[in-house]
């Protein structure tokens, strides 16, 4: 078994675990490989894995990947990391799923791509838990209203929500911002917005995705725990 492959199954491990903590089944949390910075062959061993969603920071990185890696049926590219307007187009041909949707000006953006090909897209919503002037997202009491205004573009379709943790040695510091999100996730399915489903939470990353398991994760987004070797 192949470093990565080792990985990958520590990691399973580790969410089946967290998920057992909270009483949730594991069959329903996924795994997105965060690819940044990684190579091809780096990113075709993970596909030989069970592993279906790939995740990039950035489009430019993403389009010099996709046309390299051998086409597995069923993955897809998640964008993981910020959007800018301009970005979109190219975006669009490559991901599945947008992670980091957070203004309404991007979603307009979004919406006008997505009805010039035709095809509907995934989004979720970027939200600021942590508070933190350095990370994008909307405030947390801006929530409803932005659901509200994404009701106006109907090629976006608003799967969930999404946020980041602080950066810090202790994951549990995280606890509140990830338990604020599903909070959130609650309060929008509450109100019944048509076509809105709160499916997913993507949330988690290394230092801190069992803590977000537990609190309701079900797309963690995972790179170092992944490429490189235990420390």
């Amino acid at each position: 078994m192949s470093q990565i492959a080792e990985n990958l199954a520590s990691v399973n491990e580790r969410i089946a675990a967290a998920a057992k903590r909270s009483s949730r089944p594991q069959d329903f949390i996924w795994v997105v490989a965060v690819t940044k910075g990684r190579s091809v062959p780096e990113i075709q061993e993970v596909l030989n894995t069970d592993v279906l969603f790939l995740g990039e920071n950035r489009v430019q990185e993403a389009q010099e990947k996709c046309g390299q890696i051998r086409i597995f049926r069923g993955y897809s590219w998640h964008l993981v990391g910020h959007l800018q307007r301009n970005k979109v187009k190219p975006a669009l041909e490559i991901f599945s799923m947008i992670h980091s949707v957070d203004s309404v000006r991007l979603l307009a953006e979004i919406a006008r791509c997505s009805e010039a090909r035709g095809r509907d897209i995934d989004v979720l919503i970027q939200v600021n838990t942590t508070g933190e002037a350095s990370k994008y997202g909307i405030e947390p009491e801006a929530v409803l209203d932005f659901m509200e205004s994404s009701l106006a573009y109907p090629r976006v379709r608003v799967l969930g929500l999404m946020t980041m943790g602080k950066l810090t040695d202790t994951p549990e510091e995280n606890r509140p911002a990830f338990a604020s999100l599903r909070e959130l996730a609650d309060n929008v399915t509450a109100q019944r917005y048509p076509g809105i489903e709160m499916r997913f939470l993507s949330m988690g990353m290394t230092n801190d995705f069992e803590i977000a398991v537990e609190e309701g994760a079900n797309l963690v987004r995972i790179g170092r725990a992944i490429f490189e070797p235990p420390a």
